[in-house]
């Protein structure tokens, strides 16, 4: 399985940006695919998942409203619109799957990251 992560950048608060995740090399249909964010001197936080079985999506309290994932099945790509993006959304965001449903602690057992993408909030 490789996921190359793409999209991050420099914006002001309040901004957008849209990451992209290529994926591909899957042999399994039932999994999980999300974003998980690390920034430096805080904890890693599952930021949003999405289920390839059902659609179901998790958003992690701290970007609810704001973020939203999608996918594209026919691109093998996952999305993760970020809207009103804030200070504390600094990070290096990266694309993961795992063998696990969508829900809080989806991260918890990843199996697979590609490289990150790195947003920066800033005025």
């Amino acid at each position: 399985v490789q996921l190359q992560a793409s999209g991050g950048g420099l914006v002001q608060p309040g901004g957008s940006l849209r990451l992209s995740c290529e994926a591909s090399g899957f042999t399994d249909n039932y999994y999980t695919i999300g974003w998980f964010r690390q920034a430096p001197g805080k904890e890693r936080e599952g930021v949003s998942c999405i289920s390839s079985s059902d659609g179901s999506t998790y958003y992690a309290d701290s970007v609810k409203g704001r973020f939203t994932i999608s996918r594209d099945n026919a691109k093998n790509r996952v999305y993760l619109q970020m809207n009103g993006l804030k200070f504390e959304d600094t990070a290096d965001y990266y694309c993961a799957t795992a063998p696990l449903p969508c829900w809080s602690k989806w991260y918890y057992g990843m199996d697979y990251w590609g490289k990150g993408t790195q947003v920066t909030v800033s005025s």
